[in-house]
């Protein structure tokens, strides 16, 4: 299931949500139930690469 991100177009809460695409018109506020509410674009991460970018060879494999 993928996690989105959501905030709430009533009380400004931003929240995310793990949810199947069968849902994805039932999204309500956690923080005060409202159902206007606007999926925002999520960031992610990945421990596959390092910060600056270069690739460095594995520790004792030459």
């Amino acid at each position: 299931m993928p996690m989105f991100e959501y905030s709430c177009n009533a009380c400004s809460f931003r929240f995310e949500k793990l949810q199947k695409s069968a849902e994805a018109g039932k999204v309500e506020c956690p923080a005060c139930g409202s159902a206007d509410v606007k999926k925002e674009l999520s960031t992610f991460s990945s421990s596959a690469g390092s910060s600056s970018g270069s690739c460095a060879p594995a520790p004792g494999g030459g």
